[in-house]
């Protein structure tokens, strides 16, 4: 197990990419925090599937593009489980919207959860990476953090965003043993991109599909948890700063 008694939260962690990393950082022994908004029964449902394979998980609520609740919900991890090792910044809100009908709150939206929850969560752990000497951060970026996209600029914003802060947070916690590293991926099938999966987008997913060599359209979760459980690990003890791109290649062209 490459993560046997490390406790690790995970932001966003009821569904999705966030839920496939719990998952399978549970398998690998870690005791896992999982943190939800507002979908109380999927993060219970979480968990359950995560005790019923021997794993160790509990749910936490909090709204990661507030402060005090990151703060609160950071210190009620530590109650719980003594302290953190690993920080997973998955939590994000994905809006395609083109710029002229951007609204301020749009925008605000997705630039408070993408980027400033994620330094905050790391801000709120820090002291306890410090103490234990040591401890992993990984963001989940996005391709929209290296390219761009039409319809969805603050989204881009923020990814682009998380890319550089990775870069800024690694450059002043290496020192400390602290890796900061991140995942990019691309196209993943998930709730947030649901609309534009379904009937009558055909043409989207097949020009999705020329985007890639691998001729793929959407990723599923679990092909992401592989390489988070890698920048959780000792195998990545000499990454910092560094981007893991899982797209099918998306980004190879």
């Amino acid at each position: 197990m490459k993560l046997k008694d490390r406790i690790a939260i995970v932001t966003g962690g009821s569904q999705g990419i966030g839920r496939a990393i719990a998952t399978r950082y549970a398998a690998e022994g870690a005791k896992v925090a999982l943190v939800y908004h507002s979908d109380g029964e999927a993060a219970a449902e979480a968990v359950r599937e995560i005790a019923s394979h021997g794993g160790s998980a509990r749910p936490f609520k909090a709204d990661c593009s507030k402060v005090p609740e990151i703060e609160a919900m950071v210190a009620d991890v530590v109650a719980a489980f003594g302290t953190v090792h690993i920080l997973v910044n998955n939590a994000g809100v994905f809006r395609t919207v083109p710029v002229p009908e951007t609204t301020e709150a749009i925008w605000d939206e997705q630039l408070a959860l993408n980027l400033k929850g994620a330094f905050f969560c790391v801000k709120s752990v820090l002291p306890e990476f410090l103490r234990n000497g040591s401890g992993r951060v990984i963001n989940i970026t996005s391709i929209a953090g290296v390219g761009a996209f039409p319809n969805c600029p603050a989204y881009c914003a923020s990814k682009g965003g998380l890319e550089i802060l990775t870069k800024a947070l690694a450059a002043e916690l290496g020192r400390h043993s602290i890796n900061v590293n991140s995942i990019g991926p691309g196209n993943v099938a998930t709730s947030l991109n649901a609309h534009l999966r379904g009937p009558g987008n055909e043409a989207y997913l097949n020009l999705m599909r020329t985007m890639t060599p691998t001729g793929r359209d959407f990723l599923v979760p679990e092909e992401l948890a592989g390489a988070a459980v890698f920048l959780a690990s000792e195998d990545s003890a000499a990454m910092h700063g560094a981007t893991v791109m899982v797209d099918a290649g998306w980004s190879a062209w």
